[in-house]
């Protein structure tokens, strides 16, 4: 089945995952697209519907299917030990590391983000249980595992798996710290209970706080970048000073250095940086319902409007769409802007076009992301005098993201352009040297601004590369997924195959034995079996007759004697069997006579296949 892409197909895919926030509480809305859509139309595909629209419809009435559609988006790829490497670097080189700055009395507090049905939360008890002793791990450990999939977390609080599924545990770690029940091994219940499962959406939920560990890996490769950010925000402030990040082998942080900084990128694990600053700290409280951190992010909003208006120069503030948004009191006193001013296009506002015009110099700081400077800048003033301004545009951006807006400030220079006036006459002979200088710094502004376009693309290509990365990583876990499902379907047959072979030697056996000639032929007449006793009496192998017509054989028996009774048995309403006397001549060329019994051959919901003929010698 191909589902086409397009404007229509986006909208109404965004209606869906609209409708499953709203219904199921599940929000995908931060997933990166291909990758959830690709899910999407897999399941899709089990239920055979062909768009999402008629999928939505099939939802509001099988309310049964969000569980098998929840299982197919989250994909619960996971395994003890996984990537064998990296967890041993964890081992030998970043738990003796945590521990050594933790008092040896202080709880040890770990994450598990994206557990899935629990195989490296376990892992990580075992890693600490080696490293403390099973008592002290027992007093001073707590592990929590999330997930958003309340069935695989029910699969994980169970700690019970399969041989194969072990099969990863070094032998050692899986005799000290698995028992066997039946044929599947069960995590040791007393370490067992330091592991607290619950359902967790990173998404939406505030994160647990204070921990050593936060291990989340090959989660944030499903989210698109923004969601990524607000992820790591999180992180960083649920961790300690001294404590550890260990992400999957496709998630490796180089766009938020300002949070994490590596112990091993080759490991995927990072420590936190300690000196993040303050609002980024306040704002992930404030998405996790903390009303104190809302109310310091109110108080830092009003000083900062405070400070904006006590500056002596006067300032406004254009924001990329064309609008003025801030203009502080100098600059309201002294271009006559009124507060209704405020929120309208900045091209209704006389401040657009006079003392100079505005929107050409804004447009040129947007192209070149670079401050424009206008000097000697001359307003008529009311009482006949002038002023001059010295006009700055400077771009407004927020840890080097897109441009927000631009800053201009009206700087007056009125005392200082008559002294000036004065001096150029003597700066006329140092004007050529001047411009000489000039042109060097403009050569240097050029080269500057050439090596900071090329970081830029250098970033781009790399920030791309590394969305590639993790999209390759989620293609492989869902084939991982995918391929587990056909090893399933693949044991299954399997078995059926050997029952279906154990079937047909039974009855080939049992055939061989029969003293009586036995022929089973379908509906069109056509030899499907010939037992040795029937050869025996006709002369002819079973390989010689199978697949050829009843009444085509020229044997010794009258095969269109039995034509008439065969037909009678297949068209009969009941199953009653017809007995039929016949004289035919055997192999050896002697005449004697035969009964032969017709059956009809059923299958399982009655229908009539064909017929089954016994023949048995008698004398004449």
């Amino acid at each position: 089945m191909t589902i086409t892409t397009n404007n229509d197909d986006d909208r109404v895919f965004e209606i869906l995952l609209d409708y499953l926030r709203r219904v199921r509480g599940f929000d995908f809305t931060g997933y990166k697209r291909a990758s959830l859509r690709r899910r999407v139309q897999k399941q899709m595909q089990t239920v055979e519907v062909q768009s999402f629209g008629d999928y939505l419809d099939y939802l509001e009435v099988h309310p049964e299917e969000f569980t098998a559609l929840f299982n197919t988006i989250l994909i619960n790829v996971t395994a003890f030990f996984r990537d064998m490497a990296a967890w041993q670097y964890l081992q030998h080189q970043t738990l003796p590391l945590l521990l050594q700055q933790k008092p040896p009395t202080e709880p040890i507090r770990v994450w598990s983000v994206g557990c899935a049905s629990g195989e490296e939360a376990y892992t990580i008890a075992m890693l600490l249980a080696d490293e403390l002793g099973a008592d002290s791990f027992r007093q001073r450990v707590k592990i929590y595992a999330t997930d958003a999939d309340e069935e695989a977390l029910t699969q994980a609080r169970q700690a019970s798996y399969t041989a194969k599924d072990i099969e990863p545990v070094p032998i050692d770690m899986r005799e000290k710290y698995f028992e066997p029940v039946g044929d599947r091994y069960t995590f040791r219940s007393d370490l067992r209970r330091a592991v607290i499962f619950g359902r967790h959406d990173i998404v939406q939920n505030a994160p647990i706080s204070r921990l050593d560990l936060l291990v989340c890996r090959n989660t944030l490769m499903y989210f698109n970048t923004e969601t990524q950010s607000r992820i790591l925000a999180r992180f960083h402030f649920a961790l300690n000073e001294s404590s550890a990040l260990f992400l999957g082998k496709a998630e490796m942080l180089l766009t938020h250095t300002h949070l994490f900084a590596p112990l091993s990128l080759q490991h995927r694990i990072f420590t936190k940086v300690p000196n993040a600053n303050i609002r980024d700290r306040l704002m992930v409280l404030a998405q996790a319902g903390d009303e104190e951190a809302s109310g310091r992010l109110s108080n830092d909003v009003r000083l900062r409007e405070a400070a904006f208006n006590a500056v002596p120069t006067a300032q406004v503030v254009v924001d990329f769409n064309g609008t003025l948004v801030m203009a502080n009191m100098q600059a309201r006193i002294l271009f006559r802007i009124s507060l209704l001013d405020i929120g309208q296009p900045l091209q209704d506002v006389e401040i657009s076009y006079r003392p100079l015009e505005l929107r050409s110099r804004i447009e040129q700081v947007y192209n070149t992301r670079q401050p424009v400077t206008v000097n000697d800048v001359f307003r008529d003033v009311p009482d006949g005098g002038g002023q001059y301004f010295d006009v700055q545009f400077m771009p407004l951006q927020e840890n080097g993201s897109d441009l927000l807006g631009v800053s201009i400030t009206f700087a007056d220079v009125t005392q200082y352009h008559d002294l000036q006036l004065e001096l150029q006459r003597s700066n006329q002979e140092l004007e050529t040297s001047n411009e000489e200088l000039q042109s060097a710094n403009e050569e240097l502004e050029t080269t500057n601004e050439e090596l900071q376009s090329t970081n830029e693309e250098l970033e781009t290509t790399n920030e791309e590369l590394q969305s590639t990365n993790e999209e390759l990583e989620t293609m492989n876990e869902e084939l991982q997924s995918t391929n587990e499902e056909l090893q399933t379907i693949n044991d299954e047959l399997r078995l059926r195959t050997d029952d279906l072979n154990q079937s047909n030697a039974f009855l080939n056996s049992i055939l061989t034995n029969l003293r009586t000639g036995a022929v089973v032929v379908d509906r069109q007449l056509r030899i499907l079996t010939w037992n040795d006793e029937a050869a025996n009496m006709w002369g002819l192998r079973s390989a010689e007759v199978r697949g050829q017509t009843l009444l085509g054989l020229d044997i010794g028996l009258p095969v269109e004697q039995l034509a008439e009774p065969i037909r009678q048995s297949l068209l009969a309403e009941d199953s009653a069997r017809q007995e039929v006397t016949v004289t035919a001549m055997n192999r050896r060329g002697r005449t004697s006579r035969y009964d032969i019994s017709i059956s009809v051959l059923l299958s399982p919901n009655q229908e009539r296949l064909g017929v089954i003929l016994l023949m048995e010698e008698s004398d004449l």
